[in-house]
């Protein structure tokens, strides 16, 4: 499994300042994607456990809101091991930081049955539509994607959107 590049601070993927980490690969190559550059599952470098210690140590700031996981595709099933053991391990030590996450796999259907979602406050599911393409929606690109609240869909056994 590898990534492309980890973000420090980041402000765009998420509520307050993230770090934000994108997955190296994907299968669906989105037209207009704004990540071309991930698509590649043998581009990037290689995710260790070294890497998720890099990860925790820079959320560990109190400005640190959060963690965002990005790609490429996290939940593609050449990287979700990896996604799901970075994202136990930061809700293990900073349980009261938000942990984001982007798919275009869609949550109800696809990613249902996967453990990472015990761990994830909201995901952002379904693949970007550039036919649907909205600057002014937050969080997504295009209309068809949704913003899920996880673990109130988990407990609710039904779509609940993230309202902030």
């Amino acid at each position: 499994m590898r990534y492309n590049k980890i973000r420090k601070m980041d402000i765009s993927n998420g509520p307050g300042v993230r770090v934000s980490i994108f997955f190296q690969g994907c299968m669906f190559h989105c037209k207009n994607c704004f990540n071309p550059e991930t698509w590649s599952f043998d581009a990037g470098e290689e995710f260790t456990d070294e890497v998720i210690d890099k990860i925790i140590k820079l959320c560990e700031p109190d400005h640190i809101t959060g963690l965002s996981m990005l790609g490429g595709e996290p939940m593609h099933p050449n990287n979700i091991e990896g996604t799901t053991k970075l994202a136990k391990r930061f809700k293990e030590v900073y349980p009261n930081k938000s942990l984001w996450s982007w798919s275009g796999f869609l949550f109800d259907k696809d990613l249902k049955d996967k453990e990472v979602l015990k761990y994830l406050d909201v995901i952002v599911d379904g693949q970007f539509k550039d036919e649907l393409r909205n600057p002014n929606l937050k969080w997504r690109g295009s209309s068809n994607q949704r913003v899920i609240d996880v673990q109130k869909s988990l407990e609710k056994g039904e779509i609940v959107l993230f309202c902030d």
